[in-house]
């Protein structure tokens, strides 16, 4: 055979060998359980290790939608328990999970800062979980010892990092133009936050930070860098996501952990969408906030009320009191079954974000 030929003959086995063995090695999985406006996220590395991001609200309805994300990804044990904060749309259902699977490891801010708490007994509770297994209490500038992942803490406990991480420090323009809300600091102000790497590929999941803690992590320089995955702050409440930070770290995608009446304000959708090199959101829910103009299309929904539900929120009767957006004039049910988006993160930077509602995926390439 001419040389030239074989030449080139082997540089494609080799290089088609490489994509094989690529679309081979295992995704970073990553779970978002419809919670009704609560959170709770799922991640599984490539060696199958996980990580639970909070545990939803107390009850059947969250515990049951979480133990079947749980059996969905395979997981026996829950590795690291991160509770971003003790509120109890986020630790609500932390003790009846635990009594279903085991938790080797839970990861809090420490103490909680608020006098009553919103869960009964939650702290002589937690401290016998925790207790009977291992306890971290994080700082700004932790790592999480999670195989495959590069797991870097940036808020906890009112404070945030003040080195940038790899990719980051940057200035800010944007911090020319930021203004306080002046926030009654809380629970909500402690949150875990956290920048999740797989290889080329970033996530940034903040709890429910507020909006003036989020300067920290910005100003006067970007010490984050950009992110390809934002699970949005707060379920979008507009008391988060400051177009400071969202611009800053210019996510491609967003995940909206919302409820139908619980976050996806107007002015998260449009900090979104005015975001350099933003590409799409992905809702739990049809927010009865954003109404037609604002929410995301549908495909990108994993859960949407019926034409009548919608059209009762959109063109209520004329009768019905006129209590802003989202006037439907009952309470919606709990969605039955519950849907949820799924997200697989490849070291190259490739994700692909599926609605489990009704199959429809999108992949991102590399930035």
């Amino acid at each position: 055979m001419n040389p030239i030929v074989t030449t080139v003959l082997a540089a494609a086995l080799v290089f088609g060998g490489s994509l094989q063995a690529q679309r081979r090695e295992a995704p970073l999985e990553i779970y978002v359980a419809d919670t009704e406006g609560g959170k709770s996220a799922l991640f599984v590395t490539p060696s199958g290790e996980t990580v639970l991001i909070d545990s939803g609200n107390p009850g059947p309805r969250d515990g049951s939608r979480i133990l079947a994300m749980l059996q969905e990804a395979g997981v026996r044990q829950i590795d690291h328990l991160i509770s971003t904060h003790y509120h109890v749309d986020h630790v609500g259902g932390l003790a009846d999970l635990a009594a279903k699977i085991p938790v080797k490891h839970y990861v809090d801010h420490g103490p909680n800062v608020e006098p009553r708490e919103q869960v009964a007994n939650f702290s002589q509770t937690y401290a016998a979980l925790s207790g009977a297994a291992r306890r971290t209490v994080v700082k700004p500038g932790d790592r999480l010892p999670v195989a495959d992942l590069d797991w870097r803490i940036v808020t906890a406990a009112g404070r945030a990092i003040t080195a940038p991480l790899a990719g980051g420090g940057q200035a800010n323009p944007a911090c020319a133009d930021f203004v306080k809300k002046n926030a009654t600091p809380d629970e909500n102000d402690q949150s875990v936050g956290s920048v999740v790497a797989f290889g080329q590929f970033r996530a940034l999941d903040l709890g429910d930070l507020v909006w003036d803690r989020e300067h920290d992590l910005v100003c006067p320089r970007n010490l984050i860098g950009p992110v390809d995955l934002y699970m949005v702050t707060h379920h979008g409440l507009d008391i988060s996501g400051a177009p400071a930070l969202v611009h800053a770290v210019r996510p491609r995608v967003a995940v909206m952990q919302n409820g139908t009446r619980k976050g996806g304000a107007v002015a998260t959708f449009q900090t979104l969408r005015s975001s350099p090199g933003f590409e799409d959101i992905w809702q739990l829910h049809w927010s009865y906030h954003a109404l037609i103009e604002h929410n995301a299309p549908g495909v990108f929904i994993a859960n949407v009320d019926d034409a009548r539900v919608i059209g009762g929120v959109i063109a209520p009767p004329a009768d019905a009191p006129a209590s802003g957006a989202g006037r439907a004039t009952a309470a919606a049910s709990a969605h039955v079954p519950a849907h949820a988006i799924r997200i697989s993160a490849y070291r190259d930077g490739t994700f692909t974000v599926t609605n489990t509602r009704n199959g429809f995926s999108k992949t991102y390439g590399r930035r």
